[in-house]
């Protein structure tokens, strides 16, 4: 079991048996626990999982969140084949939603996610669950993205390129692998800065991303994944290019991958899996291009787009109903807001912004 330890007693005496990052999973898992959730004594705090999520992780949260006085129940279901509203067919999920909608906290550690399910918008329209979405969370990722990771500095960072972001009238964003796309900003539309504080109602996320929905029928132009597209990719082996009119995906194209993802969308039989959804920078030190979504879009300097579901929180006043949700990952970005670059194929150019990212390590 990654990242577990036991030991066996025997006629020779004790054996101990060590997985990758034994000790420092409950690093991160501490971390969780206290800066992230920030648990309080006699909280329910609900743990999911399902098949493919890392035990190790899973316990060491569970402890970490009994260790600080919290009351933890994890459940695990048998991961389906899809996520979010696409996976209920394989799901209990009026157990599940029942359970979460009367938690003080939920940490979802589930591989598929539950994420703009029925199941996650029950537990989020009592306004008072806290949220933290880890989702395909492993031992290694949560020891890079969490546990060495200086969340003040990059909070505050982020924070700076969110206050840039929201000031913006026009974005440009292009990539070596052919991405050049241009939209407008929403004036009324908040920049989310994802610091892993799920302090307080709501869904928060691991560190180091900065989300916001533009004016989604502005975003015109070429955007390449040349990353991951999650689902149904994981990391992909050829660029696929979108050619995107209005925020609606017109054509696809590329190779292998493009086919494959043109052939999932219209699987659905539902424009709506068609339009473009958010726009993300990624900015945490420690995450690597993996094929596991949560961590490839924070990928330092990438730009991750959203494609189908929407809640009307996030895209108001409707939200964009969809049977799923992919995100998809354009590597090296460069940025221009309102004509002024901040970033350069993914090195951070912007004066108010490299002092922040040499404190990171990433300038």
């Amino acid at each position: 079991m990654a990242g577990a330890w036991t030991q066996s007693t025997g006629s020779e005496g004790g054996v101990l048996v060590l997985g990758r990052y034994s000790y420092e999973v409950y690093m991160g898992a501490e971390k969780i626990a206290t800066e992230m959730v920030a648990v309080k004594p006699g909280e329910s705090v609900v743990v999911t999982a399902d098949t493919e999520s890392d035990p190790s992780v899973v316990n060491a949260v569970a402890g970490a969140i009994l260790a600080h006085g919290g009351k933890p129940l994890v459940m695990v279901n048998p991961a389906p084949s899809e996520v979010a509203k696409a996976g209920e067919h394989a799901l209990p999920v009026e157990v599940l939603a029942a359970a979460l909608s009367h938690a003080d906290a939920w940490v979802e550690l589930n591989n598929k996610w539950l994420l703009y399910s029925t199941v996650w918008e029950a537990a989020t329209k009592t306004g008072r669950v806290r949220h933290l979405c880890l989702v395909g969370m492993n031992a290694d990722m949560l020891v890079r993205t969490v546990a060495r990771v200086d969340n003040l500095t990059l909070r505050a960072f982020m924070n700076a390129v969110a206050d840039l972001t929201r000031r913006a009238s026009v974005v440009r964003i292009t990539t070596p692998a052919g991405t050049d796309v241009t939209f407008r900003n929403r004036p009324d539309q908040p920049v989310i800065v994802e610091s892993g504080d799920a302090s307080v109602p709501g869904s928060h996320y691991l560190t180091g991303q900065v989300f916001w929905a533009p004016r989604l029928d502005t975003v015109e132009g070429t955007i390449v994944f040349d990353g991951s597209l999650v689902p149904p990719l994981g990391k992909v082996q050829t660029p696929v290019r979108l050619e995107v009119r209005e925020g609606v995906i017109r054509d696809i194209s590329g190779g292998q991958d493009a086919a494959a993802f043109r052939s999932w969308l219209e699987g659905f039989g539902n424009e709506n899996m068609f339009r473009m959804a958010h726009i993300c920078y990624g900015f945490n030190p420690g995450a690597k291009l993996v094929g596991d979504v949560l961590e490839d879009e924070r990928v330092w300097g990438c730009t991750e787009w959203g494609i189908g579901y929407m809640s009307a929180e996030d895209v108001p006043p409707d939200g964009i109903p969809a049977p799923a949700h992919c995100d998809g990952i354009c590597l090296n970005s460069s940025v221009w807001l309102d004509g002024v670059q901040v970033l350069d194929q993914g090195k951070v150019v912007h004066p108010d912004l490299v002092p922040l990212a040499q404190r990171l390590g990433k300038a």
